[in-house]
């Protein structure tokens, strides 16, 4: 008798070799593309897609209620923890300027940013700049590259 002589069977294979086809491409996705935003979109929406394809075709094919609900409870924190994950990343690339504003349609976060800038100038305080970060290089401020030497100068002696 033959492995797969059932059609669930023929599902279940299916499901396991396009969830893993997923997640190669969310892998190839995060060495591939260029900025943090891309990289982010393709290590989650293709990766969570193909970890619960991974997981449907597992409970398809294995036997057994205590197997099935170990699936259902790693595909359910697979789509808990995944956007979140993603979210704080990308907030954090924002916040740390690591994301190519020029390529974004639609920038919401930008009146937030300033308003939150000014309120930590005000008091003192740094915003979201780790406490060891540079200051402004010459650069950044007439809008140009930095240059090895603008940021030679901005490292503490």
């Amino acid at each position: 008798m033959n492995d797969f002589d059932s059609i669930p069977d023929w599902i279940a294979a299916a499901c396991l070799l396009v969830g893993a086809f997923l997640c190669l491409t969310a892998g190839l996705g995060v060495l591939r593309f260029p900025d943090v935003l891309s990289r982010m979109h393709a290590g989650t929406k293709p990766q969570v897609m193909g970890v619960l394809l991974i997981m449907i075709g597992g409970a398809i094919r294995l036997t057994g209620w205590s197997a099935t609900w170990m699936l259902l409870l790693v595909a359910a924190f697979q789509l808990i923890t995944a956007p979140v994950n993603a979210h704080m990343v990308s907030r954090i690339a924002y916040r740390r300027r690591h994301v190519r504003r020029d390529l974004l349609v639609v920038d919401e976060l930008v009146d937030a940013q300033r308003g939150a800038e000014l309120r930590a100038g005000q008091e003192g305080m740094s915003g979201d700049q780790p406490a060891d970060a540079p200051e402004h290089t010459r650069a950044e401020d007439d809008g140009r590259r930095p240059s090895p030497r603008d940021l030679d100068d901005a490292l503490p002696d």
